[in-house]
């Protein structure tokens, strides 16, 4: 069996290519850049063969038949939980879908599995679900025989909204909209990986549109407490309840940022709450789903509380750091008096207008570092903010300590208190830099035809 799975390098794709691949299925796999997401799985590529596409550009049926057999099953897993521009849920989820269902009917391919989302229909108040709805339906309209696979929420370890949902659950206090009484179906990330390739084995003729869903519904404060309790923490988190419309107005703050899981459509959505009976799934596993209450492995449980910490705690820390950069540009420009900073500029060698220049410009500096420490991305921070930030802290420590030592001894502790500044810029620093791919420094180029990117 061949299997073209369609957004292989996402959160779901690339569990689905690694389950399929150790089932010994030859892959095409489809990614923004191959190169990188081949260098980055975590299974053997002998078998697998990759192929640029970005469902974005909204590729025409042209580009995908040469690379569609008769007998294939096709995949698609592409998606996007935010858009990054006006008009990509409509690329990425109708029409550059619109365009592979298409090529698949005139190839011949034995199975189509679409991979949509649990809520989607054309009654569906967020952008992301109405346009999951327009290609579920494109699909269905096709001759191709196919499946509609309807996951609710997915855990997985690395997957966005289980680290969001982690995070939530460590918090010794919640503030949830409604109080929580939202109910979810969550399912877990092996139990769809085990649904989609029974039906890739199956085949099964006709269409046909499956929920995946955990084995029973439940409120979104209980979900957070049996998280919480897996993850290693035995009291209860102290509940409030937050009005609907301030966590929408919340959920509009957050959505400023690219990073974030929440934002006015996720809000919405997980507002409306998640179910569908569970009867599709279990039919597929031929075994009840895996409950929420056995998400988190045992021998998981400390690796996975530690990053939940880190998940929630690392923005503040970040703000923190931005904050001191910024307020010592408030103070060194305006609040501190202005002839008693010059006098210490002065014990260092610094006189006149060039202790002037000196002052203005390091404070307009440590404005920049704070406004940068905000705004760049993790790349450009691991790459020149953070160790920037180290080296101008051990300058002015140094410079300061051997022409103001009774610094050292101040009951304020001015210099100390770079001792952990340093330390939280090195986590921060250390968080930011990109993780190197699993075996990518023993992988070597594989010369077969199956392992190339066009």
């Amino acid at each position: 069996m061949r299997v073209v799975i369609v957004g292989a390098s996402g959160f779901l794709g690339n569990a689905l290519a690694e389950g399929f691949a150790r089932q010994g299925a030859r892959l095409l796999c489809t990614a923004r850049d191959p190169s990188a997401a081949s260098a980055r799985a975590t299974w053997p590529q002998s078998r697998t063969r990759w192929l640029r596409a970005d469902l974005a550009q909204v590729p025409p049926v042209s580009f995908w038949m040469p690379h569609l057999l008769p007998g294939d099953v096709v995949i698609n897993a592409a998606g996007v939980l935010r858009e990054r521009h006006v008009g990509e849920f409509d690329a990425v989820h109708h029409r550059g879908p619109a365009m592979l269902f298409e090529a698949c009917d005139r190839a011949g391919v034995a199975l189509v599995i679409q991979v949509s989302a649990l809520g989607a229909d054309e009654e569906a108040t967020s952008a992301y679900h109405r346009s999951k709805a327009l290609a579920d339906a494109r699909l269905r309209r096709c001759s191709v025989a196919s499946a509609v696979v309807q996951p609710s929420l997915v855990w997985g370890e690395e997957g966005a909204s289980a680290q969001f949902f982690a995070a939530l659950a460590v918090m010794p206090l919640l503030v949830l909209p409604g109080g929580g009484c939202q109910m979810l179906q969550p399912v877990h990330l092996q139990d769809v990986v085990d649904g989609v390739g029974a039906l890739a084995e199956a085949r099964p003729d006709g269409s046909r549109t499956i929920a995946f869903v955990g084995p029973r519904p439940v409120a979104l404060r209980t979900y957070l407490a049996d998280l919480r309790r897996q993850l290693g923490h035995r009291r209860r988190p102290l509940l409030l309840a937050m009005p609907e419309r301030w966590f929408r107005s919340a959920a509009n703050v957050t959505g400023r940022w690219r990073g974030s899981f929440l934002d006015a459509d996720t809000a919405g959505m997980l507002l409306q709450g998640n179910t569908a009976p569970v009867d599709g799934i279990a039919q597929w596993l031929a075994r009840p789903p895996l409950s929420h209450e056995r998400f988190v492995p045992a021998h998981r449980a400390d690796a996975m509380r530690r990053s939940a910490w880190l998940w929630s705690l690392l923005p503040l820390l970040r703000v923190a750091v931005a904050l001191v950069w910024i307020w010592t540009f408030i103070v060194s420009i305006g609040l501190y008096p202005r002839d008693q900073s010059l006098a210490l500029l002065a014990r260092v060698g610094a006189h006149g207008a060039w202790a002037g220049l000196l002052l203005d410009g390091a404070a307009i500096f440590d404005l920049a570092l704070g406004i940068g420490t905000l705004v760049l991305p993790a790349g450009a921070r691991a790459r020149l903010l953070w160790p920037l930030q180290l080296a101008l802290i051990a300058f002015y420590t140094f410079a300061i300590s051997f022409a103001l030592p009774e610094f050292w001894l101040h009951p304020f502790g001015p210099l100390s208190k770079n001792l952990p500044m340093c330390a939280a810029i090195v986590l921060l620093w250390a968080m930011d830099a990109p993780a190197a791919a699993p075996g990518a420094a023993k992988r070597r180029p594989e010369r077969n035809p199956w392992n190339t990117s066009s």
